[in-house]
Formats: structure tokens, sequence, C-alpha cells
């Protein structure tokens, strides 16, 4: 059961209600991210057909992600990232509202960097699109014009590891433990619509992004998040959180924000640059042994 919208001390979980009055704002700056795998430009096609009211819209492949590096989304180097969104008339004080359509585990890799970086007012929207439609609150099809503006980050993204470290901790009486927020087709290794090999990364337990959310769409309250959470084993110790690109493995450590957890790590590369190394795999419903 959701009420009009919780709030959890620094977590920045917005519902549309509250986003609704606070929409003339003048510090507020909304940002579409809707994207969609393997379909380059029907994100801002879908932004163009109707958004909400002065929201800009940033893509994952251009806006948010390096040229080159591990993985397919590798994280961009933070002056470039913080340059792109000043151009884009995000400020250092303004109030940064993020939203898709599925869910928030879009939103959520934006959300994920700013926070990273230092950003204190960035929210997601909960329910996202469909929650703020199911209201009637207003669409349009107006692109805003803001001028550029300065946006002050750090300068180097923190809690991240890469794949040769995970490799070597996994080997360790001390492993992390990691949660891979693919669906549970990919997880188990049946199917694989982008990645050359099927499967998990050893250890890895399945903690898709949709068991974040209720029925409604929207995120589960603290309580629930945190029970969900502990009984995948992320109160014990590290956390690295994986998934397919290091895009909605941000959806799972939002999550554990909103739970009141511990931060986890996040593996950018996740299973787009383990699944190219050579490095073993696990397949099925079980995490599988650690990496020998």
């Amino acid at each position: 059961m959701h009420n009009a919208g919780w709030h959890t001390p620094g977590v920045s979980l917005i519902s549309p209600e509250e986003l609704a009055e606070r929409i003339d704002e003048p510090d507020l700056r909304i940002v579409d991210v809707r994207w969609y795998l393997g379909k380059p430009g029907a994100g801002r096609a879908a932004y163009d057909a109707g958004h909400l009211p002065d929201a800009i819209h940033l893509d994952i492949d251009d806006d948010l992600t390096a040229r080159s590096g591990p993985g397919r989304h590798p994280l961009p180097d933070p002056a470039e990232f913080a340059e792109r969104l000043g151009q884009a008339g995000i400020a250092d004080g303004d109030f940064v509202v993020v939203y898709d359509d599925v869910g928030g585990w879009v939103a959520a890799r934006l959300w994920w960097m700013l926070d990273n970086l230092g950003h204190a007012r960035v929210a997601v929207l909960d329910g996202g699109l469909p929650a703020w439609t199911a209201l009637g609150l207003p669409e349009t099809t107006d692109v805003p014009e803001l001028p550029a503006a300065e946006l002050l980050l750090a300068e180097h993204w923190s809690k991240t590891i890469d794949r040769h470290e995970l490799l070597d901790r996994l080997r360790h009486a001390s492993r992390p433990t990691v949660l891979d927020a693919r669906a549970g087709p990919r997880y188990r290794g049946e199917v694989e619509p982008i990645d050359p090999v099927a499967g998990h990364i050893p250890t890895a337990r399945n903690a898709p992004t949709d068991g974040n959310l209720g029925p409604d769409g929207r995120f589960l309250p603290p309580a629930a998040l945190r029970e969900h959470y502990q009984g995948l084993g992320a109160d014990q110790g590290d956390v690295v959180t994986s998934c397919g690109s290091g895009v909605s493995a941000c959806h799972d450590a939002f999550a554990m924000r909103v739970a009141g957890l511990p931060d986890p790590i996040l593996y950018p590369g996740s299973w787009s640059d383990w699944s190219t190394a050579g490095y073993p795999v696990a397949t099925g419903p079980e995490p599988g042994p650690p990496p020998a």
C-alpha cells in the first residue's frame, strides 16, 4: 500500500503528487531519460511525442556514457559529464527530478551518477511517467530552452569496481555479495539478447529490478525493501550491484538507499564486460561456487 509519498532522510524519491505541487519552482530541472535496449533514438522519439512540463531529454547512449571503456555503458569522465549536464541547463543548486517509463531503472542511472559525484538534490520520480499520467497530470510536446549553467561535481567516481578486482575479491573468503539486477531468464542463462555469453557472475544472486516495485509500479516501502535485501544477504558486508551494462544495477543501489542499507559498490561494466573476458560463468537458478 502506498500513500501519496513517503520520505526517508537522505532518500530522493518524489511522488508525482508532490512533483505536481512543485512544478513551478524556478530551480526544478526535470529530466526524461526514456531509453529502450537495442532501439537507438526511440527514447527521444517518445519524449518528442509527449513529456512532463519543462522536461529536457538526456539519452543513456549519447549523454550518460563514455565513448569507449569496459562494457556497453562505461561511465563518462566526470568533468565531461558535468559539462554536458551544464550545457543542458542543470546548475549546482538545482533540484533534479529524473523519470522514465520502465519503473525507474533508467532514471536510477542518472540519479546514481549525480549522487555519486556529490550533487545533493536529485530524485527519481516514483512510478515514472505511467504514475504521472494515471493521475491525469499534464504532458506537453514543448521543448524548453534552458540557458547553459555551471555544474560542479567531484572529479572521480567512487564506490565502483572493475572486473579484475571483482574476480580477485570473489576468490577470497571475505568476498562481497554480488546482486544481479537482470530479469530471471537472463540471470539463469536461458536467454541472452545482446551479450556474447549467457549466464551470470559466479556467486551472484538474482535481484531483478521489478522486485523493488509494487503492483502499481511504485517503489515498495522502506521496511519491505529492507526485508527483501536482507533476504539476499545485502546486510552482510560489502555488496556489489551488477546487471547487463551498469544501468539497471543502479536501481538496486537506489532501492538499498531507500531501504536505509549501506550504499553498494557498482560494477559499471557488469555482464557486458564480464562476458567478454573469458572469466568463469554460472548458469541456472543458483548463485554457483566462487571462481577457482
